[in-house]
């Protein structure tokens, strides 16, 4: 039987679990549930010895695509499979808070994951996501839950399943287009696009491809500086992390392999990343998290334990949330998001 990248991205120590709960529930706050390898003296400046991480939800088939909410105080996060998205506040439990995140099950034929995936908050407060089902990026209104489709094609042809986006300061969207929702992947009859692209909108609107030599495009960020695209790939075959050198105008004027996971232990593949104030990349990975310089050193890993699909910076920055195959994590951290910049 073929091994699937779910089984793949969630093996190598941790079970895969095959049904959800339809509740998540809370641990102990006193538990901690990680281990910080410490691989470069210069981790202690990101994140303090002695740091805990702490579960604050359970129960979910595959979590992804954490965003905070600045203006709400609040976490979004997405369970890909299970088709819903949750809502976690401090001092509250996780609640489900779209169900579906996607579209229902009864117009999914042809889909194996038509949920949302990915997730950006935007500076006015509304939500873009990644939806495998619509095949599109949407925009969502937090308050109303309405949906709008912002992009769902390029040159004629709908994309196999947008995964995971990214906005720069002038509005521009960076996203990865891998076929994970569609049954069969590459071979899918669904699948009208010949690669697994990675696209820029650009804030009039128009659309462009920028890469169409990955084979699995996932996780996507942005440095600081907004002049270098972070891509990950998430082929057991070539587990790499992309850099895209870009001009002030976005074009791609360089172009290399940042980070190669290959010969790391521990379950998992390269997906999505977040990015602090200062350039270090928190790049989900082989063992759960790793923690890359901008020239690609790794400095350490923050190790989960379970397949780890991706991480956000929330609250004052300084707090790191990681969606771990079933459980949303919290760890506090020296570094800041690039948001709180």
């Amino acid at each position: 039987m073929m091994k699937t990248r779910r089984f793949l991205l969630a093996s190598g120590g941790a079970s895969l679990l095959v049904a959800g709960c339809q509740r998540s529930t809370s641990q102990p706050a006193s538990e901690s549930v990680v281990q910080i390898e410490r691989l470069h003296p210069r981790l202690d400046g990101l994140i303090s010895p002695g740091s805990e991480a702490r579960v604050l939800g359970t129960g979910y088939q595959w979590a992804e695509g954490p965003a905070w909410d600045r203006q709400r105080g609040c976490l979004y996060f997405t369970d890909v499979p299970a088709n819903r998205a949750y809502r976690w506040r401090p001092g509250e439990a996780v609640e489900v808070w779209l169900d579906p995140s996607g579209i229902p099950a009864s117009e999914a034929a042809g889909f194996r994951e038509p949920g949302a995936n990915g997730l950006w908050m935007r500076a006015d407060g509304s939500l873009l996501a990644c939806v495998h089902g619509s095949r599109s990026v949407e925009v969502l209104d937090p308050d109303t839950l309405s949906r709008t489709p912002l992009v769902s094609e390029f040159e004629g042809q709908r994309f196999n399943s947008p995964n995971d986006l990214v906005e720069a300061s002038d509005g521009s969207i960076y996203f990865t287009d891998p076929p994970y929702g569609l049954e069969g992947l590459d071979a899918s009859p669904l699948k009208e696009m010949s690669v697994n692209g990675v696209y820029r909108r650009r804030p009039d609107g128009q659309v462009e491809r920028l890469v169409s030599d990955m084979s699995f495009p996932n996780g996507i960020a942005l440095s600081p500086d907004e002049r270098r695209l972070y891509v990950a790939q998430s082929d057991p075959g070539a587990p790499v992390i992309r850099r895209l050198d870009l001009d002030a105008d976005g074009a791609i004027i360089g172009d290399q392999h940042l980070f190669d996971a290959t010969g790391l232990d521990g379950p998992g593949l390269p997906d999505g990343m977040a990015i602090d104030d200062q350039g270090h990349i928190f790049a989900t990975g082989p063992g759960g998290v790793l923690i890359l310089a901008p020239d690609g050193t790794l400095l350490g890993r923050i190790l989960t334990g379970r397949g780890t699909a991706n991480c956000a910076f929330g609250e004052d920055g300084r707090t790191l949330f990681m969606t771990a195959q079933d459980r949303l994590l919290r760890l506090e951290t020296r570094s800041r998001g690039v948001q709180w910049m």
